[in-house]
């Protein structure tokens, strides 16, 4: 039984370690897993044995993702378009699956309707027809009334189902959607989709400090500000580790490694990101799906400094719900400052542990619910 899921990480890697996590237990549940995917590739994502199809990659020019850039960071043109919805329309023909997994649209992506719009009909076309299903990060971003009710109204009549990588209990899709505007027999909250932790046993790792961003591309002055606060702080004397993603610009990199003291290393993302964070001291960072996820797991003190550029709401609400519970200090975007950060910090270490009852099975939920539906569709095998 087939699955072909489409993913386009235009910004972070978010979209990419949460999809990789998802593609990994559908594999687990008997699914043969095809990944479409065209944005830049990362080294920290395991899609397992799914079979890759790249597609020419694109990035956002910036977090208003209205202006997307090609591999050599020249603006999309329509010859380039007509290239990808040629070859999404060509790998849906090859692989024929039983199911379409895609991911944020038609919540999202809306500037990659070009290719989605067309692999949609081509898909309803087909016979036997596969499954069109929908998978969002709990949060959706803050829309207008106009578009949002556009967006329900292209699932209400393409897609079969909408998976919600969320915990209904913690955060509904409510509270980020109108969702009166959608069939609620289509809409599933799966859990979050989240991984085992195994606490790290590298001595180094134990009673630091680590500061990260994401994969890097809008989390610079938080690394920065981070770094001017340590002296402030009641942990300056413990090793501070800044974390580096992908995306972080060369040069506010080469900044941050000129500026460290003694005492704060500054490094690549890690591999073992989650685990270091179960014996950390502290952990500063933004609100990101994936990141949040982890110190959930973890359950280590953490201040989070919510990304809210460019109108961005998705990012606040996660914060603000965990702050509400009291597991960790919040600081606002546009009130950053290192004597703000060092007061936050002092707030987080007063906190109790992160750790909150929440549903952490959403990918486990959402494969065996992808393939109980392809099987009561009449796609077997």
């Amino acid at each position: 039984m087939k699955l072909l899921f489409y993913v386009q990480s235009l910004l972070g890697i978010g979209h990419l370690q949460r999809a990789a996590r998802l593609a990994r237990a559908c594999q687990a549940h008997g699914l043969e897993v095809h990944m479409l995917m065209g944005g830049e590739d990362s080294a920290l994502v395991d899609f397992g044995a799914a079979r890759r199809i790249a597609l020419p990659p694109l990035t956002s020019a910036d977090a208003r993702f209205t202006t997307l850039l090609d591999r050599h960071g020249r603006p999309l043109d329509a010859a380039l378009e007509a290239e990808r919805r040629d070859r999404v329309l060509a790998a849906l023909e090859q692989v024929r699956p039983a199911l379409l997994l895609i991911e944020s649209y038609p919540f999202g992506r809306r500037r990659l309707r070009f290719e989605l719009d067309p692999l949609i009909e081509a898909a309803r076309a087909m016979t036997p027809r596969p499954l069109v299903v929908c998978s969002v990060r709990d949060v959706l971003q803050g829309r207008s009334p106009e578009r949002q009710t556009e967006s329900a109204a292209r699932f209400r009549r393409d897609f079969d189902h909408l998976l919600v990588h969320g915990d209904a209990e913690f955060l509904p899709l409510a509270a980020s959607f109108p969702v009166a505007l959608l069939p609620p027999e289509r809409v599933h909250h799966t859990g979050y989709v989240g991984a085992a932790l195994t606490p790290s046993d590298d001595p180094a790792a134990a009673g630091e400090v680590l500061v990260s961003a994401g994969g890097g591309a809008v989390g610079a002055e938080l690394l920065a500000t981070a770094l001017a606060a340590r002296p402030l702080t009641r942990l300056a004397a413990r090793r501070w580790r800044l974390l580096c993603g992908p995306r972080l610009e060369a040069a506010r990199r080469r900044a941050l490694e000129r500026d460290a003291p003694d005492g704060v290393i500054v490094e690549d993302l890690r591999t073992d990101f989650a685990p270091r964070l179960a014996v950390a001291a502290l952990s500063i960072s933004q609100a990101g799906y994936n990141t949040v996820l982890d110190l959930l797991a973890a359950g280590c003190p953490a201040v989070l400094v919510p990304f809210q550029g460019e109108d961005q709401t998705e990012q606040r609400l996660r914060a603000e719900a965990l702050a509400a519970r009291g597991r960790v200090a919040l600081l606002e975007e546009n009130a950053l400052t290192p004597l703000a950060l060092a007061a936050a910090i002092e707030q987080a270490l007063t906190l109790p542990p992160t750790r909150l009852p929440l549903r952490l099975d959403g990918a486990e939920q959402s494969a065996r619910l992808l393939r109980r539906w392809a099987e009561e569709a009449g796609h077997g095998g």
